[in-house]
């Protein structure tokens, strides 16, 4: 993504801190936040999706990956409550460009690490 999409919480996203974050807090964020990331993430990396949606896709995901957000993810059962919320909200307003192959690959990648 080019630096046009780097404003607001777009500014905290890039590839290697998403698999970070995903990667250590997969557990504790639970697997509809991680399918939900995902979706979006694999959004993102699509040819055909336009750059609006690429850029609240960063948004979302720098919001995710952002360590001080409006609900720290450290609490239990509710720190990735507003995650959750921003992904949704991002994903409803990209629906049009989620693809059934990029739901699937999501979650095929979320039942690796979850299990069925």
């Amino acid at each position: 993504m080019n630096n046009r999409n780097k404003q607001g919480y777009g500014k905290y996203y890039s590839q290697d801190s998403f698999w970070k974050k995903l990667l250590k807090f997969a557990r504790n964020a639970g697997r509809e936040v991680v399918e939900n990331a995902l979706s979006l993430y694999y959004t993102a990396q699509a040819p055909d999706t336009p750059a609006w949606a690429k850029t609240v896709i960063t948004g979302a995901l720098g919001y995710f990956i952002l360590p001080a957000d409006a609900i720290p993810d450290l609490i239990p059962a509710v720190g990735y409550g507003d995650d959750l919320g921003a992904l949704v909200a991002a994903l409803a307003a990209v629906a049009a460009h989620v693809t059934p192959e990029i739901k699937a690959r999501a979650k095929e990648k979320a039942a690796e690490w979850f299990g069925e």
